[in-house]
This record gives structure tokens, sequence and C-alpha cells, in this order.
């Protein structure tokens, strides 16, 4: 059969469904059936899995004329999937697809989630289209004869290539795609992601750099567009002085007929106690949706979980509050609304989460805004600017992440062994590995087989053996057996306890905070002011401290960052509200008020203006800053630029965080332009000064602990003996030290002081923000009192001290006294 005759076989098949083929299917069909690789990149909900898997079943049918009586069993094609819970939907979309063109292809599942009995059935008779994650996919890569089983690949789609491409599981798909390419010589590659904003870099990170599969290759975008609409839930009575403790829930009203006007309603929440507070606020308002509405996040148990989604396809539930474990592709087409309780923080995760309705082609998405403080409507106008004009954020690719090497490496050597010059070709063709050099390979070689330079005394880091022939192989069953057991890039945030020197528990806090403490800070905690006295292993050894002064853990999702196109669109909407003819949206007109009352004491800034404030109050001298990049800058920036203050004039502060700004709060005051005209805001020194004033090392130091686990220097232990977290912690301590020490050049050390620099502090980010901050006039604003910029940063800093309804008195005193002009 020729290509026209096979597609029109599909095209027959999808009319046979009342269906019509988009122009983005049948142009990937083309493609596969001539032999190409590629990228495909199409909304949510428009036939994604039929673009991919019609192909492959016509090219199965022509390359075996005589299917029907000779069927070869074995693999054929392999589906990546980052989520398990999207497999069963693909599965199905494959088999009815298969069953309707009376084809003998098989369909199997293979994830954490598989029996044993399963597994062992497939190491027998692989089926012929195999769905499994990157996890899963590495594990098979570690089985005896891969190479044998996977020789008669013709297809490897990576399905939400989008979701991998920023992070380690990337990098692991890379590495297993340069192994395919060898050991199946038929092999094509295709990638489906969704829209962001680098798809030509990321069609090249899925293929390889200069690599056959790439300059063989085709990205085909889909001109359907989907039909999105953002609609703001603008509180009826607008705070002058807004405040974001209060999460939402005064506008729990506003909800409630969104809800019941619809068939199904999704409500995201950036976090767990969020999303756990909504779901019992909603309850407690509305008992009559007792059994209609339901809860899902990630810690919730995989059976409830599973009974959840099962209840939101049958159309049983009325609405579900979850956090972004309902982000990605599963199919529910009873959806009809979406709620984003609070700012999203990036352009790609509320297109993402406003696909999760009218998940069909042709039906248009739904979401409503409803902020949590009155400022976040400015969020809410910069993204619907967004939908419009399609912005949307680069997925950043990881580059020489030799942790994942090593995982890689020794997986290769488990199972059939490997020769390290032919790897070091095909690794080389990755975009992670472009620049390895082959010191640096052999570096990682001696590290496999010796344990590196400052471990060679110990025979447990030798994991693999050099054979005669030069093969490097694993021939203890042992060490073969620990390294399955630990295939993986996910690595979970660890979780500090919080202890009085004498003893005496107090609480638990998240290791990415403590790390940037030094003995000494004061930090408020669980109601308390306390001093650090040192971190050891997993414990935060602390003394109570009757210092005025500290610094506060962000709580509730303070960790979600505005992307750098968030914050430039965002930028954007408040530079509008001083144009000559300003175009103001819904949202900005109901902020009127509060940018009325901002220009009593302060200004709105420009695009040529940056705004610093200062004003005294009770707790003491206030200075604010307001580059609105977004959290992850501002904590950075705020450290430098109180250790570059300090370093004029010794003093010591309080810093507080938001996306917006940053507050110092001091006990003296402190003269901005005597600091401006001493170079405080330069891009000169900025990362020796970032180091000293950050406590980078220690950053590092927990940076490491992922590495050291990946790497598998460390040994998370096995199924139902688990090592604990603070166990963990102390094996990678101990390495860093050693490396510290004895050898500074340790790639795997080195790296941890990359990584926390490029993607904890965004290092790259903070230059191009001084930068611009160093274009721009700067304005510093004496003020008498609070403004409403500066208000959600102060009462920030006062969460951590106060119970919930004592911060609300308190705030509503504060609001009173600031509203009498």
């Amino acid at each position: 059969m020729n290509r026209s005759e096979l597609e029109q076989l599909a095209k027959n098949w999808f009319s046979k469904q009342g269906w019509a083929p988009f122009s983005f299917q049948k142009k990937t069909w083309t493609a596969f059936l001539q032999g190409k690789n590629g990228l495909l990149n199409a909304p949510t909900g428009s036939g994604k899995t039929y673009a991919l898997c019609v192909p492959f079943v016509l090219d199965y049918i022509k390359t075996n004329p005589d299917y029907k009586t000779k069927h070869q069993k074995g693999a054929k094609m392999i589906w990546i999937t980052p989520l398990r819970a999207l497999s069963v939907e693909i599965k199905q979309s494959a088999e009815r697809f298969i069953e309707g063109l009376e084809v003998p292809l098989t369909v199997g599942i293979r994830t954490g989630d598989t029996s044993q009995k399963e597994r062992a059935a497939q190491k027998r008779k692989m089926p012929d289209i195999l769905i499994t994650t990157p996890e899963s996919l590495q594990l098979l890569l570690a089985s005896k004869d891969y190479d044998k089983t996977f020789k008669n690949l013709t297809a490897v789609v990576v399905d939400e290539w989008h979701e991998l491409l920023g992070s380690k599981r990337g990098v692991q798909m890379e590495l297993a795609l340069s192994r395919f390419k060898t050991i199946a010589p038929k092999l094509r590659i295709w990638g489906i992601s969704a829209t962001i904003g680098n798809l030509e870099q990321a069609r090249q990170v899925l293929l390889g750099v200069n690599s056959e599969a790439f300059e063989n290759s085709v990205l085909v975008r889909s001109t359907l567009k989907k039909k999105i609409k953002v609609k703001s839930i603008i509180p009826k009575k607008m705070e002058t002085f807004p405040w974001r403790g209060h999460m939402g829930l005064h506008l729990i009203e506003d909800v409630i007929p969104i809800i019941n006007n619809s068939k199904t309603t999704l409500l995201f929440t950036n976090t767990r106690a969020q999303c756990e507070i909504w779901f019992q606020r909603l309850l407690a308002a509305h008992p009559e949706f007792a059994g209609v509405i339901a809860m899902h996040h990630g810690s919730i148990n995989k059976e409830t979980r599973l009974w959840v989604e099962q209840a939101i396809r049958t159309g049983d539930l009325k609405a579900v509050v979850c956090t972004s474990s309902l982000d990605l592709g599963v199919d529910f087409a009873p959806v009809e609304t979406i709620i984003q309780i609070g700012g999203p923080k990036g352009v790609a995760r509320f297109l993402q989460r406003a696909g999760r309705s009218g998940h069909q082609p042709g039906k248009e998405s739904v979401i409503y805004f409803l902020p949590t403080y009155a400022l976040e409507l400015i969020e809410a106008s910069a993204l619907q600017e967004a939908v419009k004009n399609e912005v949307i954020e680069d997925r950043i690719p990881y580059l020489n992440s030799f942790d994942v090497l090593v995982q890689y490496l020794t997986t290769l050597a488990v199972s059939n062994g490997f020769y390290p010059e032919p790897i070091f070709e095909e690794i080389k063709t990755t975009f992670c590995f472009q620049t390895i050099t082959k010191a640096q390979y052999q570096w990682i070689l001696n590290f496999i087989t010796m344990g590196s330079q400052s471990l060679q005394a110990y025979d447990e880091y030798k994991k693999v053996d050099i054979e005669e022939d030069g093969k490097l192989k694993v021939n203890s069953r042992a060490v073969a057996m620990r390294h399955r057991l630990q295939i993986g890039t996910i690595v979970s945030d660890a979780v500090l306890t919080v202890k009085f020197l004498k003893g005496g528990f107090i609480g638990s806090i998240e290791e990415w905070f403590v790390s940037k403490l030094k003995p000494g800070d004061v930090f408020t905690f669980a109601g308390r002011t306390l001093e650090l006295y040192r971190i050891k292993n997993m414990q935060v050894l602390v003394k109570n401290s009757k210092k005025k002064k500290a610094k506060v853990p962000s709580w509730m999702g303070g960790r979600m960052t505005f992307s750098s196109e968030m914050s430039e669109l965002l930028r954007a909407q408040l530079y509008e509200v001083n144009a000559e003819n300003p175009k103001l949206s819904r949202e900005l007109k109901a902020l009127q008020s509060i940018f009325k009352r901002q220009r009593l004491e302060s200004i709105v800034p420009t695009k040529d203006e940056f705004l610093i404030e200062t004003f005294k109050t009770r707790e003491g001298y206030h200075a604010l800053f307001y580059p609105f990049e977004g959290y992850f800058v501002h904590e950075a920036l705020s450290s430098l630029i109180a250790y570059r203050i300090s370093l004029l004039s010794p003093t010591s502060f309080s810093i507080a965080v938001n996306d917006y700004g940053f507050e110092l709060l001091s006990d003296q005051e402190i003269d901005i332009q005597s600091m401006l005209d001493n170079d405080l805001l330069s891009t000169d020194f900025l990362k020796s000064d970032l180091e000293k004033s950050l406590n980078a090392s220690e950053m590092a130091r927990r940076k490491f602990r992922d590495i050291a686990v990946i790497s598998g220097l460390v040994f998370k232990g096995f199924p139902q003996k688990l090592v604990k977290s603070k166990h963990l912690q102390s094996s990678s301590q101990l390495f860093f030290g050693v490396f510290q020490d004895y050898e500074a050049d340790n790639l795997l050390f080195q790296q941890a002081f990359i990584e926390t620099f490029e993607h904890q502090l965004e290092e790259g980010r903070l230059q191009l923000a001084l930068e611009r901050i160093n274009q721009q006039n700067i304005i510093w604003k004496q003020c008498k009192k609070p403004t409403p910029f500066s208000f959600p940063i102060i009462t920030d800093r006062l969460r951590a001290k106060l119970s919930s309804e004592k911060l609300a008195d308190r705030i509503k005193r504060m609001t009173a006294q600031l509203e009498k002009l």
C-alpha cells in the first residue's frame, strides 16, 4: 500500500467515529510515514495521541503486508509519559484504533504501579506498544539484553515533552534516546509539547545536537487556536491597604454560583495547605456539597486520587479543590470551568490549567481568576494580555548534569556492560552533554570504577569493574540491586525538625529556608523569636532570642515565583496606569482607589522609574524596594543589598520578600542616597557579594544531597525500610566536606554550586534585573507612613509572629490608622 492509501484507512476510521482529522494530525501522519522525526506542538485536548499512534500502526501495516498471518511479537513502539495517570487513557485511545483496523498489535503499561506478575509476563513477551515513564524506561535499560529487546523499535514518542525538558528527567530521556538511536536503526523519535517559548530548542534537545535525527526532522504546529476565556472575580469592596493572609477565602460566596452553574469545576490552589483549607471552608459554608466535592493533591493516597479522577470522568463530582497534581493531560470531559485561586506565577501553568476545561477539540476553556488579595488583580490583567498575545515562557534545559550521567553509565554497566568509547560518542550528541570533554568523561569513568580521587580506599564506591577487554560492567548482585532501587531523578524536599538546645521539639521547617541562615541569625517560627545555634544532621538547634529583628520563613506557596515573562508582563500592566492615554483593563480600573492612595504618599512607577520607599513606624526604619521581578530574585537581591549596606554602615536587618518587592527593616535610619552613590545596585562583584550575603556554601551543601542521591553516592534504602532523611543528609554532608577539603575539582561538588547559582538563586535574572534598574531613574520617596504597595510585604512579616486571629485584628487596627488621612 502506498502512503495515500494508508492515510485513507485512517480517514475512513475517523469518519466511522463521526470525526474528521485535523490538519496537524494529517501533517504528522505524512511526516512519520516519510521516516521523519519531529516535535508536535498542539493544544491540550486536540487529539495528539491519534496524531502519532495512527501513523505507527499504518507504518506497521505497510512493512508487514501479511501481518494477519505472520505477526512478529515484541516491542515496536515506546510511549513515554511523565505521569502514570495519563497511561490508561493513552492505552485506551491506541487500542480503539488498533481494534478498529483489526491489527494484531498489543498495548501494555509499565510504571511503578505495574504488578510483579505483569512485569514478569512482559519480560517473557514485550507488548508491541509499551507505555511507560522515564524512570521505568531506565529500569528496562538496566535489564540484561535490553538491546535485543528493543532492536526492532520503530518509534519512541515522548509525551508532555515541555514538562520533562526543564528537569533532570529530561536529561534521563536525552541519554536513553542516544542509546536507542544506536540499537534500533529504524527508529523515529517524536515529542509532543504544549506551547512553550523555545519550541525549536525543545526539538533540538529531544533529537540531539547536530545529529542525523535532528537533520531529518520537522516541527509540526497545530493551527488550532484554543479559545480561552479569562474572567476575574473582582471583590465588591476593595481594600485600600491589601494583605495576603486570607487566601481569598473572603470571596468564597462569589465562587458558589460558578460551581452551581457548571457541570464540574476544578479549583486550583498553589499549595497543599491552601487546598486543604479551601476544601474545609467550602464544606463548612455549604454542607449541602458533602459527597459532591472532593480534594486532590500529591499527599493523598493513590486509591483516593484514582477514585477522584474516575468520579470527575463520570461527572459524579460537582467540584474538586486541587493542586498541580491535576495540571497535566488527563482528559476530564465533564469539566466546564476552572477557578485559579491566587496568582499562578507563570503563563504556561495558567494556560495548562485553563486547558483542563473544554478538554475536547474546538471547545472553549473557561478560567476564573480569584485574587487572594487586591494587588493580584495586576497579575490577572497581565495574564489576560498574555492569553491575547500568546506570550509564553521558555523551558530552560539542563547542561552538564553529571549526577544523571553517573547514574546512566551505572545503569548500562548493570545490564550488559559497555565500552567507554562508543558511549562517549553517543553522549556527546545530547544537548545536555554537548560540551563534555574527554577529561570530564574520564573523571566520571574513574568515579564509577574507583570511587573518585578521595574515595579510592573504600571498596563500596568501586561499583563498576573493568574487564580484560576494556568493557565496564557491574558484577556484584548487591550493587546491581541497590542501583535498580535508586534509579530516578526526583528527590523530595527535606524537612528539618526545630529543637531547643536544651531539648524540646518546636516543629518542622523546610530545608530550603534554613539553608540560607548562618549561626547567630534570628528568625520567627511558631510564634517565637529564635536564634540559630547550628544545623546538625537534620535538626535545627535554636535558643530563644530577645532581638526584635528577625527573618521570616515564607509559608503558603511563598516558594513559587514569577517567571521572567510573567514579571515583564506585570511591569507592563503597572506602567500602563501612568500612560498618557491609558488602556486600562477591568482589573486595573478596579484598583484605581489603591493607586490613588499610593500616590498620596508615594508614586506608581513608570517604565523609566525604580521606586524605593522609606518610612518609620514603632517597629523601626523601613526601606522598601520594588523591582517587580518575583520571589526568588527578590530573595537574593534583598540579601545582596543588606550585605552591601552593612559593609558601608554596620547594620542588622529583618528581611521580608514578596513577588512585587522586598523590605529591609532596621533599628537605625539608612541614608539611601549615600548608599546609591556607593554603587549599592551595581552589577560589579555580583557573584562574590552574593556568595557572602547568602551563605552560598551552605546552600550548595544542601543542593549536594540531591546530587549524591541521584549519582548513587548515598543509598536511599530498601522499599519497606527507607533510610531516614536525616541520615541521607548527614551522609551527603560528609561527602561534601571531604570533597571541599580534599577534592575541590570533583565534578559533582562543583555541580552543587553551579545549580545553586543558576537554578535556586537565578543569578542570570538577577544580573538582568540590576542592569534594567541601572537604566532607570531611581526615585526615593521618604514617606510618613506605609503605602498600599508596602502593606502586603509588611504584613507578610507579621504573619510568622502572630496567630491568624491576632494577625487579622492587628491588620484591622493598622488599616484603620492608615486610612485616617
